[in-house]
């Protein structure tokens, strides 16, 4: 049963994680460094053993595209990726528009992270992720140990190689939220970076716009305890069929699918390709989702919920602590969307507040999406050209006085909502029904 709902899983997320207007060849996932050097650029892999013993792959673009070789010491820019996903979400787009190659060419030397768990950094010390006897320890994690272990020493390996005293920071999604963990909860690692732009950054979930997920979110440890103890601790498929647009002729599972995700609307959209997904599928532990699922339930954003006399041993309290935002010190700034129903406007404006050093800034498009931020034609004109020419400002490496979109220290309460639940808890949505279904 779990092996299926494994399945739909995976179509679930690769067809809502698919990049747009691309005509170029696609490369697995395995072959990132293959892909950065068939655009025309360096690409190196590097291997961090953090701490607790997992092995992470980091993806470099030391500098700009056809260039041989690199004299001058760079600033340097880390990216981390969002839940699902991996390093290859920031070149998606080509040398033209992706974020990566854009900073790049800039002159900036550019790190990509890999999470733990997914399929580049599905590696341990001890632990064998394809051992029934491992397979439940290696996925017992979320958000926070990427955070506190995976970011923080990614960040201290780069600043170590490259002789660097302080980065600039870009995260999308979940790797939004791994930056807010690790900056709350270790302070000190603030004055290690420059500069920091979380992309549709999740954190507070007080305004949580779905109803109906916000509902089932409710059941989020009964359905994480179901399948922990079935054996279903991690998200991720070996290989996929291509998607394509629903007819007549699916079959009800496929349909419910497409319904329960929204998909159908999805497909309607001109922009989006039908292609092989498998290769956007970075994977991830159940447990990731199930904590965003906790989160979303109380209305919070907080540590992970043991349980009261289990939270007492832990945490010294009945109830897990929140993550402090008024311990990051970092200059900030959010961007964020209004069609996102993963984040609502209220929930950005109420972190910034929060964080002494933050901003945010609505994208200047009412219908640019959650996933958008690393998969649309047009996120270079509405998002990648303002982040660079930012950070080309703090480098001294360009004039320029633009300044829009920039709400400082906020205080209006206005909504907010979005189409792609696809990397949180719409997936989590697809678990329980089919749950229902197949039992």
């Amino acid at each position: 049963m779990w092996s299926r709902l494994a399945l739909f899983f995976g179509i679930v997320v690769c067809s809502l994680s698919s990049p747009t207007g691309r005509n170029r060849p696609i490369f697995p996932l395995e072959e990132t460094i293959k892909w950065i050097r068939y655009e025309g650029y360096a690409g190196e892999s590097h291997n961090v053993e953090t701490h607790d013993g997992y092995i992470l792959e980091l993806h470099r673009i030391p500098y700009g595209q056809f260039q041989t070789t690199s004299t001058s010491k760079r600033p340097v820019v880390f990216m981390m990726h969002g839940l699902m996903a991996a390093s290859n979400c920031y070149i998606l787009l080509g040398p033209q528009k992706s974020l990566a190659f854009n900073f790049a060419d800039a002159g900036f030397d550019v790190w990509l992270g890999n999470a733990r768990g997914n399929k580049l950094s599905r590696r341990h010390v001890k632990l064998n992720p394809d051992s029934s006897k491992d397979k439940r320890q290696f996925f017992d994690l979320s958000f926070e140990e990427i955070g506190m272990y995976d970011v923080a020493q990614m960040i201290d390996y780069v600043l170590e190689y490259t002789d660097s005293e302080q980065l600039h920071y870009i995260g999308h999604s979940q790797g939004g939220t791994a930056f807010l963990v690790l900056t709350s909860m270790l302070p000190e690692y603030n004055a290690k970076f420059a500069s920091v732009n979380l992309l549709a950054g999740v954190g507070y979930q007080n305004y949580f716009p779905n109803t109906a997920l916000r509902t089932l979110a409710r059941f989020t440890n009964t359905i994480y305890t179901s399948a922990v103890a079935a054996g279903f601790v991690e998200v991720a498929i070996p290989s996929l069929p291509n998607i394509t647009r629903p007819d007549s002729d699916d079959d009800p599972e496929q349909e419910l699918l497409y319904d329960l995700m929204s998909i159908t609307e999805m497909m309607r959209d001109d922009t989006i390709e039908d292609q092989d997904y498998t290769n956007m599928f970075g994977g991830a532990a159940l447990k990731q989702i199930a904590h965003f699922g906790q989160n979303i339930r109380d209305k919070t954003f907080r540590r992970w919920n043991y349980g009261a006399i289990r939270n007492r041993q832990i945490y010294g309290s009945s109830t897990p602590p929140a993550y402090d935002l008024s311990l990051i010190t970092a200059n900030v700034t959010m961007h964020y969307t209004v069609s996102d129903i993963l984040l609502d406007e209220r929930d950005v404006l109420a972190m910034v507040n929060d964080m002494p050093n933050a901003r945010a800034r609505k994208v200047p498009r009412e219908d640019f999406s959650h996933l958008a931020f690393v998969s649309a034609a047009d996120s270079k004109e509405l998002l990648t050209d303002y982040i660079l020419e930012a950070t080309l400002r703090i480098e001294n490496l360009e004039n320029n006085d633009k300044d829009e979109d920039i709400d400082t220290n906020p205080n209006r309460p206005d909504s907010g909502s979005v189409i792609a639940l696809s990397l949180i808890f719409k997936m989590y949505l697809s678990i329980y029904s089919l749950w229902i279904i197949v039992n």
